[in-house]
């Protein structure tokens, strides 16, 4: 903003304000006296300044950083005669090394005193505005210029602002922090709109680093580096790779006007790695990496140049019961996987390292065939069975293979890492399945049965269950038969029920299937032939019994 001449008559007169406010009662000026007397119970010295006045200096300004005094009596002292106070004169010894110090910056700074920002203390204010000392030089600052609201507690506040007059005859200098904010907004303006086109590579410093990226000063400016913008790894911790004071070489990429937001980019200015990612590589290629990082769900690998990629904790071994990642792999271990995806838009990579490694159902596949007997050792159960590793593969135990005895449950008879004899049933090759029997080798209940009972043999048992095609009856020994609808006359089905006692003939003994069957009818049939043979019995004696008696 064009500092007018409206503004700049404002300062004259603020100036004027001041310069009068200092006077008091006469124009200040400055004399040589001697010190004449030294009170130190009094902690003041008298100093003839002329005219046989003497005037008081207290004597901490006389002191040294050491505390001793500078001068003594008889010695030669310049100080400023301020006014009078009951016709003594007030002196300092302090005012003078303030003017001169006043004169020295004015001597110094005149030629281009526009340029010159100090910072100071404010250390009071008056009707016109505010004095600031810096570097025990006074500063006025009229009100209008201060920029920011006129409270009680300005009074010791920090402050910067840019010099704007010099009044050498009054030795009088005034400051605007109003100038000094709108010349910092249009250099920042300035390099914002030259960050923003031609896209702009500068070296910039590192004022703070965060959790979610890195404030960086690039020509007074501050500007943004998120931890997406760091590299082309994805999000990465700033404080691992820098420290606050490094110098880095940035791109700006975006600004908010409204909320005045600079985002910078690192990455932006380097060479992007998946430009050769998708040159070079291929699904399916194999490529040696570094374990870079190990997390609960998988492993981040390092392909040099910037670029990592993801192994999921499933495609690190063939084992489904990977529990940490740490138990395979280790930080800094070089390995060998295959690219399974590349996602240029992304830059996500994914591996594998299984896939390099034999299968094992394959490896069980060569070793084992269907009827094998092997121990295998229980690793998980469920309501239809258990799981039962035998090398480096997983078989299936259906609740029906468990046991003879029906309703036979894995979870009844089995637990986690019991060891179990169990006959491989079936390999499934194209579902890479394995089916386990474990109640093949034990001995069939209804082979123990075929032993003491035969066909045509009478037996007792009781309803278990009735079907639409029949009745399930349960034998001894654990034994189940059925009887078929059409073998039930003359029973009538409808007056059966479960748990009635039935007698029936053995019709069917199937070891091979694991099945009885019995018969009512032909145990009917049974008892009809055995009472028509006691008849034919019976008849054939009596009449042997007539012929005998016949030939006496």
């Amino acid at each position: 903003m064009a500092f007018d001449n409206e503004s700049f008559e404002e300062e004259e007169n603020f100036a004027e304000m001041f310069a009068a406010s200092e006077k008091k009662q006469e124009t200040s000026r400055i004399v040589e006296g001697e010190i004449v007397e030294i009170q130190e119970d009094e902690n003041r010295a008298l100093v003839g300044v002329g005219d046989k006045l003497e005037g008081i200096i207290y004597l901490d300004e006389i002191r040294g950083e050491d505390g001793e005094l500078k001068f003594n009596t008889g010695d030669k002292i310049k100080v400023m005669i301020m006014g009078y106070y009951n016709e003594r004169p007030k002196i300092s010894y302090k005012k003078v090394l303030e003017q001169q110090k006043t004169i020295d910056f004015i001597d110094a700074n005149k030629e281009n005193f526009e340029d010159v920002v100090i910072e100071g203390i404010i250390v009071k204010k008056n009707r016109g505005g505010y004095v600031v000392e810096a570097d025990d030089v006074s500063f006025f600052m009229p009100r209008s210029l201060a920029a920011f609201k006129d409270t009680d507690d300005v009074v010791g506040r920090k402050i910067k602002a840019q010099v704007v007059k010099i009044d050498e005859a009054e030795n009088s200098i005034v400051v605007s922090r109003r100038k000094l904010f709108n010349e910092e907004r249009k250099k920042k303006k300035e390099i914002i709109d030259k960050l923003m086109e031609n896209d702009t590579i500068v070296e910039g410093t590192i004022k703070k680093i965060t959790s979610y990226g890195m404030f960086v000063d690039v020509g007074g400016v501050d500007g943004l580096v998120h931890y997406n913008e760091i590299s082309y790894k994805g999000p990465v911790n700033p404080s691992k790779l820098y420290k606050e004071g490094d110098t880095v070489t940035v791109k700006a990429i975006s600004y908010d006007k409204d909320k005045r937001h600079l985002s910078l980019s690192i990455k932006a200015v380097l060479p992007d790695p998946w430009a050769e990612v998708e040159s070079e590589l291929d699904e399916g290629d194999t490529i040696t990496v570094t374990v870079s990082n190990i997390e609960a769900y998988g492993v981040f690998v390092d392909l040099g140049n910037d670029i990592e990629g993801f192994l999921h904790i499933s495609e690190i071994t063939w084992d489904k019961n990977v529990k940490n990642p740490n138990d395979y792999l280790e930080v800094g271990q070089e390995i060998d996987v295959e690219v399974i995806e590349i996602n240029p838009k992304t830059h996500k990579l994914r591996v594998s390292l299984k896939r390099l490694l034999p299968k094992p159902f394959d490896e069980f596949a060569k070793k084992y065939k269907e009827g094998d007997v092997v121990t295998g050792t229980v690793t998980s159960l469920t309501d239809f069975g258990a799981f039962v590793r035998i090398d480096s593969v997983e078989g299936l135990l259906h609740n029906q293979d468990i046991s003879w005895e029906k309703n036979t449950k894995a979870k009844d008879v089995l637990k986690s890492g019991d060891e179990v004899e169990v006959k491989i049933a079936k390999i499934n090759l194209e579902d890479q399945k394995i089916s386990l029997n474990r109640k093949t080798l034990l001995e069939s209940p209804i082979d123990k049965f075929a032993t003491t009972h035969k066909v045509n043999s009478v037996v007792k048992g009781t309803i278990r269950d009735i079907k639409d095609f029949g009745i399930f009856v349960s034998l001894d020994d654990g034994v189940d038969a059925l009887i078929r609808d059409e073998d039930l006359s003359p029973l009538v089905k409808e007056e059966l029920e479960p748990g009635q006692e039935i007698e029936a003939a053995i019709a069917v003994i199937d070891t091979r299937r694991d099945r009885i069957r019995l018969s009512v009818k032909k145990l009917d049939y049974i008892k009809n032939q055995a009472l028509l043979e006691e008849i034919n019995d019976n008849q054939s004696h009596s009449l042997g019994d007539l012929i005998k008696d016949k030939f006496k």
